[in-house]
């Protein structure tokens, strides 16, 4: 009897390659994953590198030099020197140490205007007129910072020594330091340099007080006066500015300063102390400003745009090869 239902009981049959688990190629696998990290890196440069990227330098060493004809007081033979070569030097020179300690971006600045005479002598103590400067600015927003022995102490604006990044078809505020404000500055389409185009901005600053200077009465028209305080005026009949769009650097400037004296309520100069007509970059000047704005400008499309849109366009088409492989190439383990 045992023999028998032994023999007589049937097994059923067991498919072992549908209990075998299933598994992928590794090149698959590989094209998958580099794929699904490409299309993680993509947002993360252009939301996360790029906006840390995007910061005022502060190892800047820059000298910048305007140039053009014009006239000045000339105070050794007590008159006005008319077309004559007026240049501005500007020299500017990143506090590292500074910078690092608070944050932010500190630029000391010279500036000196010089005459035939005084530029000559190659000392900035003996020039025409030299002021020194320190800028401290917030390195994304360029916006003032009150901090860090700042000179002038008061300032306020949009921009001075630089824009802000991503400029827009607006309107901004530029620091004037001679009228100790800020002035408006309107956009005014687009403008090439050096075969590079930027945004330009145009503005005007009519006659303004700012200030006054003791001098002999006889200089502004007061004869019986021995020394007087006379008016200082200022006034800027034309800026234009030339900015690169993507940095908020300036690859050209041109501005037409005036100063003047007036005697005490008087309506109008009685002598000019400098005119500067259309003092503009010099050539040299242009091409070193547009060759910082080119290359600050493509580190910035680089890892903004270029490699965003590379990296999720590669990624994309990896993943989608991975899954596809995935799908087809699927075997048992220990199956050929």
């Amino acid at each position: 009897m045992r023999e028998s239902a032994t023999t007589g009981a049937r097994s059923t049959p067991v498919d072992a390659s549908a209990a075998a688990p299933v598994t992928a190629s590794p090149l698959s696998l590989v094209l998958l994953g580099l794929g699904v990290f490409l299309l993680v890196l993509a947002p993360m440069l252009a939301w996360y590198v790029e906006p840390r990227a995007k910061v005022t330098p502060v190892d800047v060493d820059v000298t910048t030099v305007f140039t053009g004809t014009g006239s000045y007081f000339d105070t050794e033979a007590l008159k006005t020197r008319e077309r004559q070569k007026i240049t501005i030097t500007r020299h500017v020179l990143g506090d590292v140490t500074a910078s690092e300690e608070s944050g932010r971006a500190v630029w000391d600045v010279s500036t000196t205007v010089d005459t035939p005479k005084t530029l000559a002598l190659k000392d900035p103590r003996k020039a025409f007129q030299w002021t020194t400067e320190r800028w401290v600015t917030d390195r994304r927003s360029n916006a003032p910072v009150h901090c860090c022995e700042e000179a002038p102490s008061r300032f306020d604006g949009d921009a001075y020594l630089k824009f802000p990044f991503d400029l827009q078809k607006k309107s901004y505020r530029w620091w004037d330091n001679t009228l100790g404000a800020a002035v408006p500055l309107r956009f005014a389409g687009t403008k090439r340099i050096q075969g590079y185009e930027g945004y330009r901005f145009t503005g005007t600053v009519g006659p303004t007080r700012t200030g006054s200077r003791q001098v002999p009465g006889r200089l502004v028209g007061r004869p019986r006066q021995g020394q007087i305080q006379a008016e200082e005026w200022y006034a800027n009949s034309g800026i234009e500015l030339v900015v690169e769009r993507r940095t908020g650097r300036i690859i050209n400037a041109s501005i037409s300063p005036r100063k003047t004296l007036r005697a005490p309520g008087a309506g109008r100069d009685a002598v000019t102390l400098l005119d500067g007509r259309s003092l503009e970059f010099t050539p040299a000047t242009q091409r070193a400003q547009v060759e910082l704005a080119r290359a600050d400008s493509d580190k910035l499309a680089l890892v903004g745009e270029t490699l965003p849109v590379g990296a999720a366009g590669a990624g994309g088409a990896l993943a989608l090869i991975g899954v596809v492989l995935v799908v087809l190439g699927r075997r048992p383990i220990g199956r050929p």
